[in-house]
């Protein structure tokens, strides 16, 4: 019998050694979520493997879902005989909508040996309230007292109008004013102060919904809950509005509690004052709230917004997402948010309309304060200086001026402390370029901006604007003095300055290194020009538009896509442009759409098919990525309703109209298509449209539509062909690099054969190949592209091969490259080849680049078939040029892709990391026959 127990415990031990030894379960998320994710039906579940040896997969898991705190069980899967690990559905799960607990969920997988590991930690997720929308819509003043005018089309020389003038200043002032909101509320059965006092109730959930617009702050019990900046992600508010859900269990005392509102203008209520793009209102500012409060024995507590609440006049005296933002400190009430407050002499709300967009989730990521910088470099300006910039700025410089270099171009805003009297004013101008006598310059970014930040004379106090930002990196500061520096005006003292970079947290998912100089300081220039315009949407700029500009999402999609966890904010991108789509399917080239381009030379900024096909193109690069069909299969419609579209656009197959290769290079300044003609770039994106709807018709199972828009295709590849190509010459258009690489790229290298049905001219294709590679050399190896053809040209070239060529296109200091933009001192990618000659230094619109770093001299990229996002995956590395060494990571919904290849004494050596459950199809330099590899760590070496 002692024996029989030794045994069994034996082998008890032994179970568990094998239980533990191979998978441990990292990383799970909901919708591709990590965190406390809001869903619609359904979700979509994923997890992360790792394992310490090599070849390990999944051959089976099990999820099981509860509810959090009741424990009731919701569902269970069931032992599943299966390697998917990411996107697992739950459909017929009990997940409820009218349920105010949250549902966690773990999982547990088997190996190939079938053996199981132990069940992962928990992961959370919650429904999408119902009942969110019947809440009231609260603030100082309604829309129809405001008197704000109606309409999309104030900019440019509309604004100028008298009538429009008199419109916009018969607003009542009320509606653009930053207000507070307050309400307190009672948390569970206590009687603060009471001698017979009874334990209150237990909390075991608090969940809060808060849409703040245009931008909102929002404290309970004096502190500020969550961390972001600029909430919620902006939208077109006629169709969409943004929430955010924040967890706030930790919080809430129990006894009385207070909730804090701070409500500025955003895009919500663009009304101007100082500099702005466009002027454009959804109303004045407005809050919806609710705080759902779950109670231990089963009980729930809902604080909405509502006429109870109380408002009064913030310290933030104006803002405007365009000009600045001004703070009176002296108007701050202490402890407005907070216990005890006397808000008797506060104000009632007033019940407001609420906007007609539908509300939603807010799934993106916020944005936040990611990134700080100190100074570089202190200038003076002297008493000549600050004269002359008083005529150049258009604006009257004070004698204390002085302008900090803090080194780095970004978007956002500077935080001070500061130190003086009640009253004294210190004043921040931001710009991302000086004039010349040294002081900020906005010219050609858009003035007047400013900070201005009034003392309330209490020792040190710190400061950032809260509702706008801007691009910049000098700052000029006027009506103060460094600490440590000469004081005879005794001026307030500046303590410490900061400039804040404010992006989207979406995370960074690569890191590149190559022994290439030019090359990594490329890549970073692209990456700070990204985060700079990765705010709410993709902007154009920080600065002067902030303006989400569409084709910058699909030509630079594969690198964003490379560089950053796009899986919640693309589908708020998608969500953004599907809003914009006019009723008869056209898409503008902005979205959100807050200003229509009307009137002279404007049509070509209304719509261009370059801009307007990331409806159709961009879901693609996502679910290439994530292996997601969802955006596909979603916006299906949108998708046909925009092609459809532009065959009503077309004469005879041709489209002509648009932008064409925006800012191409040349000996002139860039801006319009010079290169290229318009039409012909036009018609290759219509066709490319076209295929892609196509792809999508068959993934939704339209046999219809499959047939349909194959013929269209066709017959817009022959019209292109007969429009735009020169047989005799095996010429496109003009013979540039743009007109050549694109219907290359797309493949419309074609001819009929001898039944009349067209086929791929490998003839021709040849032909126009070398014709683009002798205009390359022809202009000593350098581009003429612009913004769209970039991106063709650099991935034909490397389709084709010639990754010596594109690295001789790059690997120099000369314009155009990025090289020369290095060697000019910019920090950021700049909006031309040549930065002298462009009016803003941080686009990101010429960043192609980046797609080749990754899928060629890193070599990774998704396998096509079949198309499961990176659970099998392509590695074929490029070694090109003197390249001594690239190395890359790339996170993938799976794990970690490492990649590190020298080059060295005629040797190639390949060290690579594949991740649990996925397989890499590795190609080295050379060789025709790939090595196909399971999870785990490798070095393969060959002869270059």
């Amino acid at each position: 019998m002692k024996f029989k127990k030794i045994l069994l415990s034996l082998l008890i031990c032994l179970s568990c050694f094998v239980q533990a030894k191979n998978i441990t379960i990292s990383r799970l998320t909901c919708e591709m979520q990590e965190g406390l994710v809001v869903v619609e039906g359904s979700p979509r579940l994923g997890w992360v493997m790792e394992s310490p040896e090599n070849g390990t997969r999944q051959s089976a898991y099990e999820i099981d879902i509860r509810e959090a705190f009741t424990g009731r069980s919701v569902w269970n899967s069931g032992k599943v005989y299966s390697s998917q690990s990411q996107l697992v559905s739950t459909k017929g799960a009990d997940i409820r909508p009218d349920n105010s607990f949250n549902y966690s969920w773990r999982v547990r997988v088997w190996d190939e040996t079938d053996t199981p590991s132990e069940w992962s930690s928990e992961a959370k997720f919650r429904a999408v309230p119902e009942r969110l929308s019947s809440g009231q819509w609260i603030g100082a003043i309604t829309r129809q007292n405001a008197h704000l005018p109606e309409g999309r089309k104030f900019h440019g020389g509309e604004l100028k109008k008298p009538e429009v003038k008199a419109a916009w200043e018969a607003v009542d002032t009320l509606a653009k004013k930053s207000i507070c909101l307050r309400r307190t509320f009672q948390v569970g059965d206590a009687t603060e102060g009471a001698a017979n006092r009874k334990p209150g109730k237990k909390i075991v959930e608090a969940t809060a919904y808060v849409c703040g617009l245009g931008f909102y702050e929002f404290s309970l019990n004096g502190k500020k809950v969550g961390n972001s900046e600029f909430a919620p992600l902006w939208s077109d508010y006629d169709k969409t509005v943004y929430y955010n859900t924040y967890d706030v269990t930790e919080q809430l005392r129990r006894g009385e509690n207070v909730v804090g509102i701070l409500l500025g203008n955003g895009f919500y209520n663009v009304q101007g004052g100082r500099y702005r793009k466009l002027q454009i209102s959804f109303g004045p500012p407005t809050l919806l709230f609710e705080l759902v409060i779950n109670y231990e024995d089963g009980t729930c507590t809902t604080v909405h917004s509502d006429n109870d609440w109380k408002y009064d006049f913030s310290p933030v005296t104006f803002n405007c997402i365009y000009g600045g933002e001004d703070y009176d400190a002296r108007r701050e009430q202490k402890g407005w948010n907070q216990i005890g407050f006397d808000d008797s002499h506060w104000r009632p709300v007033v019940i407001q309309e609420a906007p007609k967009g539908i509300l939603r989730p807010q799934m993106a990521a916020p944005v936040k304060i990611m990134e700080r910088y100190d100074i570089q470099k202190v200038t003076k300006l002297n008493a000549d200086q600050i004269a002359s910039a008083s005529v150049s700025t258009k604006r009257t410089v004070d004698p204390s001026a002085f302008v900090l270099d803090m080194g780095q171009n970004l978007a956002g805003f500077p935080e001070i402390t500061v130190r003086g009297k009640r009253g004294q004013k210190v004043t921040l101008i931001v710009a991302e370029a000086l004039t010349e006598e040294g002081a900020c310059n906005q010219r050609q970014t858009g003035r007047q901006h400013y900070y201005e930040y009034t003392l309330k004379g209490e020792g040190d106090e710190t400061w950032h604007p809260r509702f706008s930002y801007y691009g910049f990196r000098y700052i000029q500061v006027e009506g103060a003095v460094l600490k440590g520096q000469k004081n005879p005006q005794k001026l307030p003292v500046l303590k410490n300055i900061q400039s804040c970079f404010v992006y989207n947290s979406a995370r960074k998912v690569s890191t590149f290194e190559s022994s290439n100089r030019i090359f990594n300081a490329a890549h970073r220039l692209i990456g700070k020009a990204v985060r700079s315009n990765m705010q709410s949407v993709f902007t154009d700029c920080p600065h002067r538009e902030k303006l989400g500009w569409l084709e910058q999402v699909h030509l630079n999609g594969p690198g964003l896509l490379y560089n950053y966890d796009l899986t919640a904010y693309a589908p708020q991108i998608m969500q953004n442009m599907a809003d914009a789509q006019h009723s008869n399917g056209a898409m503008p080239t902005t979205a959100p759409e807050y200003v229509i381009f009307e009137g002279p030379g404007m049509d070509a900024f209304a719509e261009s098919p370059e801009w307007g096909g990331s409806l159709v193109i961009f879901p693609f690069m996502y679910y290439e990525t994530y292996g997601d069909d969802s955006l596909i299969k979603k916006y299906y419609p949108n998708m046909r309703r925009y092609v459809d579209y532009l065959k009503t656009r077309a004469d005879k197959g041709i489209l002509s109209f648009g932008l064409g290769d925006w800012y191409d290079y040349g000996d002139f300044r860039a801006g319009f298509s010079r290169n290229t003609p318009v039409p012909l770039v036009a018609t290759a994106h219509y066709y490319m449209t076209v295929m892609y709807l196509v792809q999508a018709a068959k993934m939704v199972g339209n046999d219809f539509d499959i047939r349909y828009y194959t013929s269209l295709a066709q017959d817009i590849m022959v019209a292109f062909n007969k429009c735009f190509l020169h047989k005799n010459t095996a010429q496109y258009g003009t013979g540039s690099q743009c007109s050549n690489a694109l219907p290359l790229f797309l493949q419309m290298t074609q001819d009929a054969d001898e039944q009349g049905s067209y086929r791929p001219d490998a003839d021709l294709n040849e032909k126009v190949f070398a014709n683009l590679i002798k205009d390359v050399e022809a202009h000593g190896n350098r581009l003429t592209t612009g913004d769209v053809g970039n991106r063709y040209l650099i991935q034909t070239l490397a389709l084709n091969g010639e990754h010596e060529l594109i690295y001789k296109m790059f690997n120099h200091e000369e314009a155009p490259g990025y090289g020369f933009q290095l060697k000019f001192g910019a920090t950021t990618l700049t909006e031309q080849w040549d930065p002298r000659q462009g009016s803003s230094w941080n686009h990101f619109m010429m960043g192609q680049i980046d797609e080749w770093f990754f899928n060629s001299l890193v070599g990774i990229r998704p396998s096509t078939t079949p198309k499961q996002g990176y659970q099998k995956f392509i590695i074929a590395p490029q070694p090109v040029g003197d390249l001594k060494y690239v190395k890359a990571s790339y996170e993938t919904l799976y794990g970690t892709i490492n990649v590190d290849w020298t080059c060295e004494n005629g040797t190639f050596t390949l060290n690579v990391s594949v991740p649990v459950n996925t397989t890499a199809v590795v190609y080295l330099p050379g060789e025709k026959e790939p090595k196909e590899i399971q999870s785990g760590t490798y070095q393969l070496v060959c002869a270059k």
